[in-house]
């Protein structure tokens, strides 16, 4: 895979009003981490007393985090009201030339922070709430 630009890298929502997928505004700085919690199962007479690791046993979940400015009132308005509800939807995150990421999420940090000579910022988190799915490009 060749260099891409950071700015490529979109997170969208689905309006469950509509079934669309929306980008959420102008983020400035996006990350997504994918994680697998390991099960440690080393013994005493594990060889060479290298750890073992039980596998596809551990628990999978992802987090994606951003920050910057929201597009448009509408998705400032829907990603706070998922935040207020507690409600899950399903998002999408898509990396250029590599693939789609999409599932269902909960908002669980959602951040506002603004200076008076400049707009308002956002920063809000991302946490897994269920199983994703990656649709690599062909």
């Amino acid at each position: 895979m060749t260099a891409q630009s950071g700015r490529d890298l979109l997170l969208k929502v689905e309006d469950t009003d509509t079934s669309q997928f929306l980008t959420v505004g102008g983020l400035r700085a996006r990350s997504l981490h994918l994680t697998q919690d390991a099960i440690d199962i080393t013994h005493g007479e594990s060889v060479g007393r290298w750890r073992e690791l039980l596998g596809d046993a551990g628990l999978r979940h992802a987090k994606i985090a951003g920050d910057g400015l929201f597009r448009d009132a509408a998705s400032d308005g829907l990603v706070r009201a998922l935040f207020f509800d507690g409600k899950v939807v399903r998002w999408q995150v898509i990396i250029p030339s590599f693939g789609t990421l999409e599932g269902p999420f909960l908002v669980t940090t959602l951040d506002y922070a603004g200076q008076h000579n400049e707009a308002v910022t956002f920063e809000m988190v991302l946490q897994s709430a269920g199983v994703l799915t990656f649709i690599g490009m062909a």
